[in-house]
Formats: C-alpha cells, sequence, structure tokens
C-alpha cells in the first residue's frame, strides 16, 4: 500500500490554475522528494495533502484513505506537516509546553506530561526547555519544536515543506540528521520539498522533478551522483546546482 498517491490532482488558487496532472506514489517508510524551481508548485501539493489548499481535483490518498477537502481529526492522526518557517509556525504567546500539549488536548488524549517530556528528548531538547516562549529559542530548537509538535499525535507520514531553509547553514545539517534519525527510529514516510539537490542525496529515495505545476520525471536520487536524468529540464536543474551533489553528511 502507499502510504501518499496522488492521481491527475489539479489544484487552483481562484481561476489560476497553479498544478496540472499530477501523479505520484510514496511507499510507506519512503523518503521522496519534491524538487523544482520557486513557483514550480511544490508547496502546493503539500498544502492539498494537508487541506490547506482545498481547491483541488483529483484523487488524494493517505495511507489507503481517501483524502477530503479539508482537515480531519482522524487525518490529522495519520499525517502532519512541518512548516518552512519555524519562526511563523509557533504561537509567540504559547510556551513550548503549551505548543506540544494542544494536540494531545484537542484529540482527548491523556499523559500529556510525560509524553511532552518524551517527545523533546526525542527531538533533541532538554526539558528545561519546556516552558521556555518561542522568543526565548534559536531557530533550529523553534524548528525542534516545530517538528515535536508534529510527532505528537505519532503521525505515520510527515510533509516536510523546506524544513531547513530558513535557517542558518551551521544548524541546518542538525535538522536534517534529527529527520533522518527519527525516519529511522519511528518508521516514519517523508514527502519533503526542497529546492536544494543536495538535502536531496542525504535525505531522500526518490525525487519527483516539477516545472510550472507539472511533474516532469521521477527518478531514483541516486542519478543525483551520475546526472543520468532525461528530461531536459532536470538535466538543466542538476547542471544548475553544480553536477554532483552527493555529500558524505547532512549537506
Amino acid at each position: 500500500m502507499s502510504a501518499i498517491s496522488l492521481r491527475n490532482l489539479d489544484i487552483s488558487y481562484g481561476q489560476t490554475k497553479v498544478v496540472t496532472g499530477v501523479n505520484i506514489d510514496v511507499a510507506e517508510g519512503e523518503s521522496f522528494a519534491l524538487v523544482g524551481e520557486s513557483g514550480s508548485g511544490k508547496s502546493t501539493v503539500l498544502k492539498a495533502i494537508a487541506g490547506l489548499a482545498p481547491d483541488w481535483t483529483g484523487e488524494i490518498s493517505v495511507l489507503g484513505q481517501p483524502r477530503g477537502h479539508k482537515v480531519d481529526r482522524a487525518f490529522a492522526g495519520q499525517c502532519q506537516m512541518v512548516f518552512q518557517d519555524p519562526y511563523a509556525s509557533l504561537h509567540p504567546r504559547k510556551t513550548v509546553d503549551g505548543v506540544l500539549s494542544e494536540p494531545l488536548m484537542i484529540h482527548g488524549l491523556g499523559n500529556r506530561s510525560a509524553r511532552v517530556v518524551e517527545m523533546l528528548q526525542a527531538v533533541g531538547l532538554d526539558k528545561r526547555f519546556r516552558f521556555r516562549f518561542p522568543h526565548q529559542l534559536s531557530g533550529g530548537q523553534r524548528q525542534r519544536v516545530a517538528i515535536a509538535r508534529a510527532l505528537m499525535l505519532e503521525p505515520k507520514v510527515m510533509l516536510l515543506d523546506e524544513p531547513t531553509s530558513a535557517l542558518d547553514v551551521s544548524v541546518q545539517a542538525e535538522i536534517l540528521n534529527l529527520l533522518k534519525r527519527l525516519r529511522r527510529e519511528q518508521g516514519l514516510t517523508y514527502l519533503m520539498v526542497t529546492h536544494n539537490l543536495p538535502v536531496v542525496s542525504f535525505m531522500c529515495d526518490r525525487m519527483a522533478v516539477m516545472n510550472k505545476g507539472r511533474v516532469v520525471e521521477i527518478a531514483p536520487a541516486s542519478a543525483l551522483h551520475d546526472g543520468s536524468f532525461s528530461d531536459p529540464y532536470t538535466q538543466a536543474l542538476y547542471a544548475a546546482s553544480g553536477g554532483n551533489p552527493d555529500r558524505k553528511e547532512a549537506p
């Protein structure tokens, strides 16, 4: 069974169609990237899956369940999203404890205190961070909290929208290593949006290349090692990245 299945997906903003005819299958446990230039429709695909871009046609399935056009509780327990900007995604007047407890309260789940401490530890934050406010955290610490919040309901699918692009270069590798470890330890499936091909090489198994709202090629991430792409746009994107973006460690 596919963790995520998209069939003939068209997405519009008002009268403007921004994504056309997307067909993608992401296997359970896979890390799959959507890559392309800014404005190619990558993040819009994630928003449609998450229920944040409701004007779409086609089919979206997550873990075998057809996706509706709105956010629902059952879906939230299966799939969560981590946003690009950790400075905008956390409520400035809520402590870390409040941010992490909120999903448990909404879903009527108990054992909240222990779960908050456990999840802080899972993302590499000491319990002394528990009652701090977002303005008292660095960008990397905020993104760790955002990842912890996404994991509070124990989803199996994570949508990652450029999760490191708003961070200082010095902490990007730390967050990527954290995501890679969490995927391994918790059996997660990732659908990641990024424009950074070294991140794809480090994090992902396969990639779909988008151009002007369409998927022009689906290829294994190993193609980044030798440039074995078939579509001219993908070849140009690869060349613009400087060729082989492979890394021994996180970019």
